[in-house]
């Protein structure tokens, strides 16, 4: 994977610090576990035929994956503070936590506007680069904003626009 100078990754200081705590056990307790595996599965002979090599190599092939996305992250780590000070205090920018009303349904969600490597649906926190996110930047409590995403067009009414 080429990764150009453009391709960063916003994230707060915590995520970044919680990927290099990530990276570091990975290049040490995981990776001495993998040589492990692989020096046992060895042992039992014939390689051609020896399954626990097979898995053991590859773990091994995942595990450096792994670490050299991780190692991709922290190189083009972008971080961001979850306020943007240039933003006016009632409109919706990276921090914001938003209160939306679907105006098909009725169906009120709230928010919270992160940074790509911070973003989880699950738990309401929605990247400023998803189509949501990019929809609702700069607008303000009280305005309806339609929204083109993959499901087709939605419509959302902000409720409450809150910036720490």
């Amino acid at each position: 994977m080429v990764m150009t100078n453009s391709n960063r990754f916003k994230m707060s200081q915590e995520r970044l610090d919680a990927i290099k705590d990530e990276l570091y056990y990975l290049e040490t307790v995981r990776e001495k576990e993998v040589s492990e595996l692989i020096k046992e599965a060895r042992s039992f002979g014939d390689l051609s035929e020896n399954s626990e090599y097979d898995e053991a190599k590859t773990e091994q092939g995942k595990l450096y994956s792994k670490i050299a996305e991780l190692k991709a992250l922290i190189e083009n780590a972008e971080i961001v503070d979850n306020v943007d000070a240039d933003a006016p205090k009632d409109s919706i920018t990276l921090g914001s936590v938003v209160r939306v009303r679907d105006v098909e349904d009725g169906f009120e969600e709230t928010f919270e506007i992160v940074g790509s490597q911070e973003a989880n649906p699950r738990e309401g926190r929605i990247s400023d680069d998803s189509p949501l996110g990019r929809g609702l930047h700069a607008h303000k409590a009280g305005e309806t904003v339609t929204i083109s995403a993959p499901a087709g067009e939605l419509k959302f009414e902000i409720i409450s626009v809150e910036n720490k």
